[in-house]
């Protein structure tokens, strides 16, 4: 391949809608030294890709404002070109890989993903490239998440948003740990939450979450993995001295009562990844697209009641 061969992409082109969104065709990246190229045959649709395409970001101060913004975390592919120095994967292999930066002009929506080689990591065997292109980001939120809690074998933890991408992952992995699980999730769920290890249930819609747990626990649960951005309704169902990571900023409360509070910041670690990929984890898709219909994922993820991850195809 050279330099002037070319790849399709969709980014933000300024801040807004969906409406935002649309392709772009550029120059194909080269691997700089220690870095990977994948040919992208899934990108996962997350969250944080909205709160980006709107300028949220932004206007937060967590990035520039750029005429043309990059959108995409996490992806699954194969690998196309390594950068000098790259000995641990080698072409044609199939990976996952995260990327952490927010901060660039293009992300994962695109036909080929130029990552650090300590971002990416063997893909899950048996899975497919769209299964595996949902565990990166969520995997590892949730595994870093639980690292912050710092909870022993035996300790209780509430789980909010437990039937969510992250939640999911943060209950199956509480669970590896030892930990007893409260979760947080709808009727419609709770079969889903108690399938993957959760020992007790309280309703996503409960008037007193607190009061619920404390119900099921008394004195309050050990630790609370705030998947849902809930912030003090959370913290209160936590006993005293306990703690809580929250995975949505901007949400995290006042260490009331002595409680560790932490917010968690994503950051791609691909040894923790291959980990993950190793694990057997509940890979959850809810459909994918072709790459072209990226404003249309964006509207139906910001609809809500999507239960796994809309995956992009390039």
């Amino acid at each position: 391949m050279t330099n002037e061969e070319k790849m399709r992409a969709v980014v933000a082109h300024g801040y807004g809608g969906p409406e935002v969104l649309g392709p772009v065709t550029v120059v194909l990246p080269e691997p700089g030294p220690g870095q990977v190229r994948i040919r992208v045959e899934a990108a996962t649709v997350n969250p944080v890709d909205l709160v980006t395409r709107s300028g949220e970001l932004v206007g937060a101060g967590l990035m520039a404002a750029r005429e043309r913004t990059g959108i995409g975390w996490d992806a699954a592919g194969v690998v196309d070109r390594l950068g000098t120095g790259v000995t641990a994967f080698a072409p044609g292999q199939r990976v996952i890989g995260l990327r952490d930066l927010l901060d660039v002009s293009l992300g994962a929506y695109a036909e080929y993903l130029v990552l650090d080689a300590t971002a990416i990591a063997p893909a899950p065997a048996d899975a497919s490239a769209a299964a595996a292109a949902t565990l990166p980001l969520n995997g590892l939120t949730a595994l870093q998440s639980l690292g912050l809690l710092g909870l022993a074998a035996g300790a209780t933890v509430l789980v909010t948003g437990a039937s969510g991408a992250v939640g999911g992952f943060a209950v199956e992995l509480a669970v590896r740990r030892g930990l007893r699980v409260v979760a947080q999730a709808g009727p419609a769920d709770e079969g889903f939450v108690r399938s993957i290890g959760a020992e007790r249930v309280v309703g996503r819609d409960a008037s007193d979450l607190a009061a619920e747990v404390r119900r099921l626990v008394p004195g309050g649960v050990d630790g609370a993995l705030d998947t849902a951005g809930l912030g003090i309704r959370a913290l209160a169902a936590v006993r005293g001295g306990g703690a809580y990571a929250t995975v949505v900023g901007g949400s995290a409360p006042l260490p009331l009562r002595g409680i560790r509070v932490h917010q968690q910041w994503i950051r791609a670690d691909g040894a923790a990844l291959a980990d993950l990929a190793a694990m057997g984890l509940t890979l959850r898709v809810a459909e994918t697209l072709p790459l072209e219909r990226a404003a249309e994922a964006h509207d139906r993820l910001a609809a809500g009641g999507i239960r796994g991850r809309l995956v992009l195809l390039p």
